[in-house]
């Protein structure tokens, strides 16, 4: 059974950083493509970023270019999201997901439970 568990969310100042982490078990994590979404209550969940399996390929939500980074760790089945340059727009839940297959970051098939992030003065 694959299990996601996200953590490393909290409250942080406008402007501050943060890093999520997502711990992947259940399945072999080096073949699979990983993801980054996020919701803020009352919206839809959005991407925010994906990397392939090997992290040969990133993608990012064109707004968060610049202040997202997505990067993995297979040997410790994790993988982050270095957030920079956080506003107060950024609070969400977030959440890590699984894609299908090594390359296929457009479907996910396993999904955390999501971390809060809160970004307030």
């Amino acid at each position: 059974q694959v299990q996601l568990v996200e953590s490393g969310g909290g409250l942080v100042q406008p402007g501050g950083s943060l890093t999520l982490s997502c711990a992947a078990s259940g399945r072999t994590f080096s073949s699979y493509s990983m993801g980054w979404f996020r919701q803020a209550p009352g919206k839809e969940r959005l991407f925010v970023a994906a990397m392939t399996c090997s992290g040969a390929r990133t993608y990012y939500a064109d707004s968060l270019k610049g202040r997202f980074t997505i990067s993995r760790d297979n040997a410790k089945n994790t993988v982050y999201l270095q957030m920079t340059s956080l506003r107060p727009e950024d609070t969400a839940l977030y959440y890590c997901a699984q894609g299908t297959s090594c390359g296929n970051t457009a479907h996910y098939d396993y999904w955390g439970q999501g971390t809060q992030v809160t970004v307030s003065s």
